[in-house]
């Protein structure tokens, strides 16, 4: 007789975020990734936009409810190893995601402070983000800006690796566990994030920059990544170095991909993992 004892569990994933319609970012690109390391990827959509590689087009906000519905529902249930918390957009959905995020067991929560875009444009409200300094910071075990966004909660301007440290230390004062600061768009052909935490260790993780026109969900990627690693058990200094070497090689490997006419996507499927089974009794 075949047994039909369920004996193991997925890494779980849950990403809050919003749903990109082009594929290329927000919950498509995290689902995405959650996936290729191997996890088992859930989702709470936050924003519904209209969007392809050339831009966006039109967006709706969901209600609060129906936003922490989709949380609880998945929290009750399938109880995430970690979550992943991308573009919020309103101030209701900041207080509404934290009191429903703060009712459960402690999950590593990775926030990609989606305020401002790859190309400068501000997508967050400053009320917004002082209720996600104020709310979602103290509870975050990694926060993931990019050098606009790391400089406008610095309140200092980054053109240098030493501004980013010194960014990342005004950052932590916000509550945060550590902080990982994307250099992306520093120039020279390096590319060079620097992650800071509360107990004073400093990394900086290196690689070669890629002139591509395939970045579209860059960052929504790499937060993702993360996440996935730590869901699967990985350190968190660890978990980062794998997900960089992750989005290094989607980029390299969806490069010379013609995905629309405009900035097109990451290649998140270059080596995908099949889902992995864990025994829930064994520590990972």
């Amino acid at each position: 007789m075949v047994s039909t004892e369920r004996k193991y569990i997925y890494p779980s994933v849950l990403t809050i975020a919003g749903s990109d319609s082009g594929g290329g970012a927000g919950i498509q690109a995290d689902l995405k990734t959650i996936s290729a390391l191997g996890c088992y990827g859930t989702s709470a959509i936050t924003v519904v936009t209209a969007q392809n590689t050339l831009g966006v087009t039109d967006l709706h906000h969901l209600p609060a409810v129906i936003v922490t519905s989709q949380i609880s529902a998945v929290l009750n249930d399938i109880k995430p190893h970690a979550i992943k918390i991308g573009m919020i957009g309103k101030s209701e959905l900041v207080q509404a995601i934290s009191d429903t995020l703060n009712q459960s067991l402690p999950v590593p929560i990775i926030l990609d402070p989606v305020m401002i875009s790859t190309s400068g444009h501000r997508l967050t409200d400053e009320n917004t983000i002082g209720l996600m300094k104020t709310l979602l910071f103290p509870i975050t075990t990694l926060l993931t800006p990019n050098l606009d966004e790391a400089a406008a909660l610095a309140g200092i301007e980054i053109s240098t690796v030493a501004q980013m440290k010194t960014a990342a230390k005004k950052i932590l004062d916000f509550g945060c566990s550590a902080v990982l600061i994307k250099g992306g768009h520093l120039n020279g052909n390096k590319l060079c994030d620097i992650y800071l935490d509360k107990t004073g260790r400093e990394f900086s993780y290196e690689n070669d920059k890629i002139f591509s026109q395939n970045t579209h969900g860059t960052g929504c990627t790499l937060s993702s990544a993360i996440a996935a690693f730590i869901a699967r058990g990985l350190e968190i200094t660890v978990a980062i170095q794998n997900a960089e070497s992750y989005v290094h090689q989607a980029i390299d490997q969806g490069m010379n991909v013609f995905t629309g006419q405009g900035k097109g996507p990451l290649n998140h499927f270059h080596d995908p993992i099949p889902l992995i089974k864990l025994n829930p009794d064994l520590k990972n």
